[in-house]
């Protein structure tokens, strides 16, 4: 007998819903939605969310109810991140999102959301026995994961989000040179631990997360006519990165906009984001960089799941 669940992650730049029957036999995605709600906006740097980042949160999670009735959900398993995680009145939210909607919400801890993110991301790639490095850049926190296809060896959540950055750093738009600048200064500051774990370890891959490199996959597959499928894996290339990151730095938000590939729900953060993405690759050498299209709530999904 399937039961349909509902797995619903509440992130800080977009909450993410995914529908699936779940059987003796494994599991089967038969719906996914995303809105971009920002709940972090004008508040996450100060621990807090906006009356209007809970407004828009309620809103979202209503919308998402008529969905779970449409397809007769039995269970709902929500999850908050960095954005509820790190607000004092995350638990006031929370409470209301009961009242309101029905929906219970629990909040997850960093570390359990990069062991998430690993089993999602190990669910979409082969990743073989040579060490990776994932990397999966959300609005408020950033997972980095160094691991091969059977264990993960090190991983950390840091709270420097890709909405943290932009509100903290980019006041220009186009970014400025001086404020790429004070980025990379606070990654060197904020990054020791990566970097002692990856001289350590010496992973040769890198494996980015959904999310920003879910655009930066579609800009790429788009500029070189490769044919887009509905896959676990997509395609990008180092170089790739580096020719799109060069064009972001010469745009604002409505020139970003007419870049085929990108979308609405990423063109604000997805500068300070590259210039994250950019700072690794910078400094650590790798030989590839992998694109996964699964992460967090896959890797919720592969826990519930049989097979």
């Amino acid at each position: 007998m399937e039961n349909k669940i509902a797995i619903i992650d509440l992130g800080t730049n977009t909450f993410h819903l995914l529908v699936a029957d779940l059987g003796e036999q494994g599991h089967r995605i038969i719906h996914q939605d995303r809105v971009a709600v920002k709940i972090g906006m004008g508040g996450i740097n100060d621990g807090r969310i906006t009356d209007e980042g809970a407004s828009r949160a309620l809103h979202a999670l209503q919308n998402f109810k008529v969905t779970l009735a449409k397809y007769g959900v039995n269970t709902i398993i929500a999850f908050g991140t960095s954005a509820l995680r790190s607000a004092k009145n995350g638990l006031e939210i929370i409470q209301k999102i009961k009242i309101e909607t029905g929906i219970k919400v629990r909040i997850i801890s960093g570390e359990e959301e990069a062991t998430y993110i690993y089993k999602g991301v190990r669910s979409a790639l082969k990743l073989g026995l040579q060490k990776s490095l994932i990397v999966d850049i959300g609005g408020g926190s950033v997972e980095f994961i160094i691991c091969n296809e059977k264990v993960h060896f090190w991983k950390q959540s840091y709270e420097i989000g890709a909405q943290r950055l932009l509100e903290r750093f980019q006041k220009h738009d186009p970014i400025l040179p001086e404020e790429m600048e004070a980025l990379n200064d606070f990654f060197k500051f904020s990054l020791g631990p990566l970097s002692n774990a990856i001289a350590d370890h010496q992973p040769h891959t890198l494996i980015g997360s959904s999310g920003t490199f879910d655009t930066l996959s579609d800009i790429y597959c788009i500029r070189n006519n490769i044919q887009q499928q509905d896959t676990p894996e997509t395609p990008f290339t180092i170089n790739a990165f580096y020719e799109i990151f060069e064009e972001f730095k010469s745009k604002n938000r409505a020139e970003r906009l007419q870049i085929p590939g990108m979308i609405e729900l990423r063109v604000d953060m997805i500068v300070v984001a590259c210039c994250l993405v950019n700072f690794i690759l910078a400094n650590f050498s790798f030989h590839q960089v992998r694109v996964s299209a699964y992460s967090l709530k896959e890797g919720v999904l592969a826990s519930l799941s049989k097979v």
